[in-house]
């Protein structure tokens, strides 16, 4: 399962008003693992930038005078998220800008939907916590995210945020491995063998209740449904 943790930064907050997109950052989850591939770019965007926009994630028109226009970076943009399920944070936010600047390329290139599929994030934390604040600086509180650093939003930080936030909410321990270790990009490192003391009395096994067993079941089954039914050990149970 690959997928494209993605976060943009824009002019303003309407696309429909012609404002556009100024920076894109997205990282790259294979089968839920970080894989360190990840697109980041600023985008000269051809417009002022609203005063109000400048004070959420303190890009300047300055800045980004001497930047690539989305038009040149494209090309890179659709062949890296491409058959991906995209991660986004209120995602019809930035699906809506997207599409805008895809519009704008013409050639029937089509809107975002057409090269990939979309996760909205906002939308499975409101079913998660409903009644609940759920920015990502919530989200971050609730699941133990560090985002120290996010003093400003940045499209590439919140995509990394998001990521971690993404994977605490669909399934807890996301790194647990038994019988290897990770290494870095990934790579797999074989453990050294554990050493057992041959004098070592047997443990005892405790077989769970009906109760437990039915409790465990609905568990499963409720992580399944919030999660877009993506929860691994079910799937893999026969249930």
């Amino acid at each position: 399962m690959r997928q494209i943790v993605l976060d943009t930064e824009t002019t303003g907050l309407s696309a429909a008003e012609g404002h556009r997109v100024i920076e894109i950052g997205a990282v790259e989850l294979l089968n839920r693992r970080p894989t360190g591939r990840q697109l980041h770019h600023y985008l000269q965007p051809d417009r002022q930038i609203d005063p109000g926009a400048i004070e959420v994630h303190g890009i300047s028109n300055e800045f980004l005078a001497d930047k690539p226009r989305f038009a040149d970076v494209a090309q890179e943009f659709l062949d890296f998220v491409r058959g991906a399920e995209l991660v986004i944070h209120n995602a019809a936010f930035d699906v809506a800008f997207l599409n805008a600047e895809l519009a704008r390329l013409g050639d029937g290139i089509g809107p975002i939907e057409t090269h990939c599929s979309v996760l909205d994030t906002l939308a499975l934390a409101r079913r998660l916590h409903p009644g609940q604040r759920n920015t990502l600086d919530a989200l971050c509180r609730r699941y133990g995210v560090d985002n120290s650093g996010r003093s400003l939003h940045g499209a590439l930080l919140d995509a990394q945020i998001l990521a971690e936030v993404y994977l605490a909410m669909t399934g807890g321990q996301v790194a647990l491995l038994l019988g290897e270790e990770s290494g870095a990009a990934g790579e797999r490192v074989d453990a050294a063998p554990a050493r057992v003391r041959a004098d070592r009395p047997a443990l005892p096994v405790i077989a769970p209740t009906a109760d437990e067993l039915a409790a465990h079941a609905a568990r499963l089954k409720a992580i399944d449904k919030a999660s877009g039914g993506r929860c691994l050990w079910l799937a893999g149970s026969g249930d």
